[in-house]
């Protein structure tokens, strides 16, 4: 899948999913502030990913994620080691 079909996908589900503003969704902002994750929004967020994009995620992956840039990359590689 390319990574630009991923972005939007992603971008997709978290103005729908997570109510945010499609302008606070900048490659170098900050994940976790800019969508105000608490620990269940964390679970909301892999649950949606999953179904999505059919791979796993666990808390491990999560490790280094700051920015959605990182997050995209995250998924990116994720979708790409299904095939």
């Amino acid at each position: 899948m390319d990574k630009a079909v991923i972005i939007e996908k992603i971008n997709d589900f978290l103005i729908d999913e997570f109510e945010v503003d499609a302008d606070a969704i900048e490659p170098d902002a900050n994940l976790k502030d800019t969508l105000g994750l608490d620990s269940l929004d964390y679970v909301d967020l892999v649950v949606t990913v999953e179904s999505n994009f059919k791979v796993k995620l666990g808390e491990a992956d999560f490790v280094g994620i700051v920015t959605f840039n990182d997050f995209y990359n995250l998924i990116e590689n994720k979708v790409n080691a299904l095939k």
